[in-house]
């Protein structure tokens, strides 16, 4: 079928083989290249179309944005240029992403603007969330580690979206990764200029975005790198809830979104969308990775700074009796005020983003944690105290037991020969979590966040692992072998030696390189659903 574009024809539908209109006469052709076929959207000043790209062998389906400008005017149609130029100028800067659609052309026609996309095929996050239902705090935590790197991308090339929201998601079909689409500030900005009375206001008289999901000052027209946060915190909350902003309700004195009585989930998650939902600008994360180092830090300030405060066996002041008196008692009060300092400066610290700190995962249990800004006495406090994760063990009977009474957050903990086979820890916390030949086979582990983990030589055979998360985890020499990974996030994940015969890797978010370094039989289910060595 061809479709014709004249937002005046009374009839659109036309029959594949013509070249023009049946009904209005106009070309439906586009540019002598694109063939429009059904329309995907339409406005009062704009529509988008799927159209096919019919010079090029297989005619490859493309999208096909139209601006509609309610005025030809000569000062409004000039406006309209401009803006249009603007965007298919930042769209040609952008879109080498690979989650960014490609821009493949764009021109004028009888005062309508045309851009020419790639087609991307899937489900909008608004559409996943009403099939599906609302997400999980680790499927949250997957989205924010999809989407904060592409939006730092972003902003590194000063593009700031302004129309960030579900329906401006897709989870691409063919990998399912999320693809941002909708760069449309001409239209959102051209819509308010064809409405306003005169050439001064038209100037003026626009605020890109939606409502709810733009934060007070990119209503104000004055939107910042930090605007898109708010919008992808307020995605998050709909993600939780299924709400869209206008349905939630606010507080009346500082105009904060009052959403966490919607919501289960742990308090650091909910101290990160907070910030990231700050109504004055300043107080908000002012860059993605920001929020990124937010949520790798949080789950371990409490234990540190616990860790930081117990006393360590051993320590001079006890080894050395002849350390007595006025001298003991000064050197023991001077060590503890300096821990304690330190320990307070943390629990400080947990509101903001601990970009001044460093956290380094090695092949052993714990970490190091060292303050760039911090002085070398309490830098020497830090170490002398050793691994702050050191109390933090659980066995597999006790780990079975606080799953079974609620408890879901389990992120840092050390986990040795833990045994939990045919179990229900669907998800569950295990973020930079420390497990060594830990069976969880059987198990089942749906959406359940294993992020930094260490899970050297781990047994998964036959678990259920549909949408949990790997990213970054190290599951080398792993036991793999028939297990659902359906929709899995194993974004740079370690998988050298995993064995994955017959596992079902549908839709999970794994490389070509990662699976070359694996094991793989012809009952392994690609990404791409269809069985077959890789």
């Amino acid at each position: 079928m061809s479709y014709c574009v004249n937002p005046t024809c009374p009839d659109p539908k036309n029959s594949a083989s013509v070249q023009t209109c049946q009904a209005c006469g106009s070309q439906l052709l586009l540019h002598d290249r694109f063939r429009t076929m059904k329309p995907i959207t339409q406005g009062g000043f704009g529509a988008t179309f799927l159209a096919i790209e019919e010079k090029l062998p297989g005619k490859p389906p493309c999208v096909i944005k139209q601006l509609r400008p309610s005025s030809t005017t000569p000062y409004i149609l000039k406006m309209a240029r401009e803006l249009f130029a603007r965007e298919a100028e930042t769209l040609g800067k952008i879109g080498n992403h690979p989650q960014i659609p490609r821009l493949l052309d764009y021109f004028e026609d009888n005062n309508q603007f045309y851009l020419v996309q790639e087609y991307v095929s899937g489900f909008t996050l608004q559409q996943e969330v009403k099939k599906n239902g609302v997400y999980s705090e680790t499927g949250v935590r997957q989205f924010l580690s999809e989407i904060m790197p592409l939006l730092q991308y972003i902003h590194e090339q000063q593009v700031i979206h302004r129309d960030l929201k579900p329906a401006n998601l897709i989870r691409r079909s063919q990998d399912a990764r999320l693809v941002l689409i909708d760069f449309g500030a001409v239209k959102n900005q051209f819509s308010q200029v064809t409405t306003s009375q005169s050439e001064q206001s038209a100037l003026t008289a626009y605020a890109i975005g939606t409502p709810g999901f733009a934060p007070p000052e990119q209503m104000a027209m004055r939107p910042v790198y930090a605007s898109d946060i708010y919008a992808v915190g307020v995605t998050c909350i709909y993600l939780l809830t299924a709400k869209i902003p206008k349905d939630l309700e606010y507080n009346p004195t500082t105009g904060d979104m009052m959403w966490e009585h919607l919501v289960d989930i742990s308090d650091h998650l909910t101290n990160v969308l907070k910030k990231m939902l700050e109504v004055t600008v300043r107080n908000r994360y002012q860059v993605a990775q920001d929020v990124l180092k937010a949520l790798d830090m949080e789950p371990y300030l409490d234990s540190l700074a616990q860790g930081l405060l117990s006393k360590p066996s051993g320590s001079a002041s006890t080894q050395n009796n002849s350390n007595s008196g006025i001298d003991s008692i000064n050197y023991t009060r001077a060590n503890n005020d300096s821990v304690a300092k330190l320990a307070a400066s943390i629990r400080a610290r947990k509101d903001k983003t601990p970009g001044g700190m460093e956290w380094k995962h090695g092949q052993t249990q714990g970490g190091e944690f060292a303050s760039k800004s911090a002085p070398k006495s309490a830098a020497r406090d830090v170490n002398y105290h050793g691994d702050p994760f050191a109390a933090r063990t659980l066995d597999s009977r006790s780990l079975i037991a606080a799953y079974q009474k609620g408890r879901r957050d389990f992120a840092g903990y050390n986990f040795i020969r833990l045994i939990v086979a045919n179990s229900n820890l669907s998800a569950a916390n295990f973020h930079a979590a420390q497990f060594y030949k830990s069976n969880f086979q059987g198990t089942n582990l749906h959406n359940t966040d294993f992020g930094r983990a260490s899970l050297k030589e781990a047994n998964f055979k036959d678990a259920d692992l549909s949408k949990a998360y790997f990213n970054n985890a190290d599951l080398e020499a792993a036991d793999l072998r028939s297990a659902n990974l359906r929709s899995a996030n194993l974004s740079q994940a370690n998988l050298r030696g995993a064995n994955l015969s017959g596992a079902n890797l549908t839709g999970a978010k794994i490389t070509d390189e990662q699976l070359a370094v694996a094991k793989t039989n012809w009952l392994t289910v690609r990404p791409n659903g269809k069985r077959g060595l890789f």
